[in-house]
């Protein structure tokens, strides 16, 4: 069997490590050894090079000058300017958005929510990639493309702090599936006021739990 081209080992590089990074598998601070990282792996030095490089422009990687690299390190200050900003860029997407509105967007973000909500029970990475589809879909319909690969970077910096904090554990009785529910539903009908504040909360009131579990 030939050998997989340079670009393809060094995007499935990039895939697993980054989900490594997301998931905690790679802790905060670790210091990532190509040397380990190439058994973990099964695949070349160079690939896994170029993929740590492509994970520093994510935030999710340092390079250290002549020591290597390491996962980027997690903290509250770090936590709540990742919410701060999603909060203001998402906000101003998602009403950019609703000043648009067309039956094609709207109808996406009906059949991604229905997909979401479908997977809700299993809480697994399905649920994760339609959850993340979910608030994408959100804020896809204004033609921004640098903000929506913002707001997909904020997101994922976000996402860890959550798998860090426990993906199981009780969020104090909120009721998460309902709120996607009630954005969707004031989405449909038009009030961008009132999607707005609610995304807003959606988001603050996951960061209140979140901040109280980061070490």
């Amino acid at each position: 069997m030939p050998a997989a081209p340079q670009s393809s080992a060094t995007q499935l590089a990039y895939n697993r490590l980054r989900h490594m990074i997301l998931t905690g598998e790679l802790a905060p601070g670790e210091k990532l050894k190509i040397d380990g990282l190439r058994k973990i792996l099964g695949t070349g030095a160079s690939p896994i090079r170029e993929a740590l490089s492509l994970l520093t422009s994510d935030q999710l990687v340092v390079r250290h000058e002549q020591r290597g690299f390491s996962a980027a390190e997690t903290s509250r200050e770090n936590f709540q300017e990742i919410l701060r900003l999603r909060c203001a860029l998402e906000s101003i997407a998602l009403r950019e958005n609703m000043q648009k509105i067309t039956d094609e967007w709207i109808e996406r973000l009906v059949i991604v929510h229905h997909r979401m909500d479908r997977l809700k029970a299993t809480r697994g990475e399905d649920f994760e990639r339609e959850h993340k589809n979910f608030h994408m879909t959100l804020i896809d319909n204004g033609h921004s493309p640098l903000m929506l690969r913002y707001c997909s970077q904020l997101y994922d910096l976000n996402i860890r702090y959550r798998y860090l904090a426990g993906r199981s554990v009780d969020y104090k009785g909120r009721k998460i599936d309902k709120e996607h529910q009630k954005i969707l539903d004031t989405v449909v009908s038009g009030n961008a006021d009132l999607a707005t504040d609610l995304l807003v909360q959606h988001y603050n009131k996951t960061g209140a739990f979140l901040t109280d579990h980061i070490g």
